[in-house]
């Protein structure tokens, strides 16, 4: 099996080399590029294998503008930095890809997969790919702009401690416990904020990340967020968001 890397960090490239050996010493690593303009150059000179290892992030851009300006039909795994959020896509996906740093069993299995794959089917994925990053790298809200009496005013993300849905009306309320009407639904907020700074608990309250200090067990196996500015009924991590939340809290 012949492979290209394109990596702009030395000592990760290298790393990769030797962890592909131990895997398959017959794996020949053909050509290392660290970069997008190095990149594209090779492949419309025709250079061709039967794996890219790419790493999303160069120093000249994303690689995905190298199969942008070249169509490849050559299987890629991906390498990433990305967090918690961006695996989560990837899996659900079926997306190919290699958190950093690189782990060999994680490789061992990106190479089975590899084998795998029917090879039809790794343009899809690419596309999918860059779908997924620009979605997770799509700019979230930062601040508000809310009605007080006849003026405007604006509140920044970080000074909110959730929003919430209730008689009818939904509110954004700060740390002091100032609130707000806003037009948004919960589920369009859910869409305006960073998913790694507010979460949602149950169907009323999208809470931040900086609203949670203290946290208790709840009857029936649901957590409840100790906090001065939301009511206690309201409070209450749902059971069927328990786990998601724990494990966002964790990231």
């Amino acid at each position: 099996m012949k492979a290209i890397i394109i990596e702009d960090e030395k000592l990760s490239a290298k790393h990769l080399s030797t962890l592909l050996n131990r895997i398959d010493s017959t794996i020949e690593i053909i050509a290392i590029y660290d970069s997008v303009k190095k990149s594209v150059a090779a492949l419309k000179n025709g250079i061709q294998c039967d794996v890219l290892f790419a790493d999303i992030h160069l120093a000249d851009g994303l690689s995905f503008e190298i199969f942008a300006q070249h169509t490849v039909h050559i299987p890629i795994i991906f390498t990433t930095a990305f967090d918690e959020y961006a695996i989560k896509a990837f899996k659900l996906n079926s997306v190919d890809y290699l958190l950093k740093p690189i782990g060999l069993e994680d490789l061992k299995v990106a190479i089975e997969k590899l084998k795998r794959t029917n090879s039809n089917n790794h343009g899809l994925i690419l596309e999918n790919m860059a779908t997924i990053y620009q979605s997770l790298n799509k700019q979230f809200k930062n601040r508000f702009m809310v009605k007080l009496g006849d003026a405007i005013i604006s509140i920044k993300t970080e000074d909110i401690s959730h929003f919430v849905a209730e008689d009818g009306i939904n509110l954004l309320v700060t740390h002091l416990g100032k609130r707000y009407p806003l037009d948004y639904t919960l589920d369009q907020l859910e869409e305006l904020v960073s998913p790694e700074l507010f979460f949602r608990i149950n169907r009323q309250v999208l809470i931040s990340m900086n609203a949670v200090q203290k946290i208790s067990t709840y009857f029936n196996s649901r957590l409840k967020i100790n906090s001065d500015v939301i009511k206690d009924d309201l409070a209450i991590v749902s059971r069927e968001r328990v786990v998601d939340f724990k494990a966002w809290l964790d990231h």
